[in-house]
């Protein structure tokens, strides 16, 4: 029998749902226009996507909703209606972490992948994972330098993708690097991640979830030694 799952993702500008059968996408719609209107266009979104796979709410066998890090206000809007369908047809909440699913936007036989979100001035999210998407270093706020992610750029090819990436290329200047620009999380990539995990009762607490914003995140300069 078949499992259907709805991917909700609203991390950043980009609105994006997407219906998923037995891990493949076959449904999807998502509109990046650089602001936020996820309030307007999510709920249009998802019937959109449930009527073009031919498929009614209560057919749903799971949610999945992007986790973050990402915009408090995009993912505040993407996990509360999340969590209301769940209610609404008593089916289980999965979420995803975004920077998990943005990686699967490189396809790479070597090296690692930076996946990385902006944030404010210099700041970025960003987690890295191996070629095969194992997570080789956890979610962390950083300041962008010119030495950042030297380790792995000494060992090899290095792959950043997101929308952090236009302000790591004018910093980081190596032969390793390759920058993959213009990407931003979309729930297309999120439908094998989801499908794992619902087929592992990866499932979350409804009523207690709570999206990752690391917005508590500040960075503090040592002070100079006299």
């Amino acid at each position: 029998m078949s499992t259907y799952i709805l991917n909700i993702e609203t991390a950043t500008t980009n609105c994006s749902v997407s219906v998923a059968k037995d891990g493949v996408t076959i449904a999807l719609k998502e509109d990046n226009d650089k602001g936020y209107s996820h309030a307007e266009r999510l709920h249009v979104y998802i019937e959109a996507v449930l009527a073009e796979a031919q498929i009614t709410m209560n057919m749903l066998d799971a949610i999945a909703v992007s986790k973050g890090p990402g915009s408090y206000t995009g993912l505040r809007i993407g996990v509360s209606a999340a969590k209301g369908l769940c209610y609404a047809i008593n089916k289980p909440l999965i979420s995803v972490p975004t920077l998990e699913a943005l990686a699967h936007q490189v396809e790479a036989n070597q090296g690692v992948i930076v996946s990385m979100l902006d944030a404010r001035r210099m700041e970025v999210y960003s987690a890295i994972y191996d070629y095969k998407f194992n997570e080789i270093r956890k979610t962390e706020a950083q300041i962008l330098e010119d030495r950042s992610f030297e380790k792995y750029l000494l060992q090899g090819k290095v792959f950043f993708v997101g929308n952090g990436v236009a302000k790591t290329v004018e910093i980081i200047k190596h032969p390793n690097a390759i920058f993959i620009e213009d990407k931003l999380p979309s729930s297309k990539d999120m439908s094998a991640l989801s499908f794992k995990r619902y087929k592992k009762s990866d499932t979350e607490d409804v009523a207690y979830f709570e999206p990752y914003y690391l917005k508590d995140f500040v960075a503090i300069k040592a002070k100079p030694k006299h």
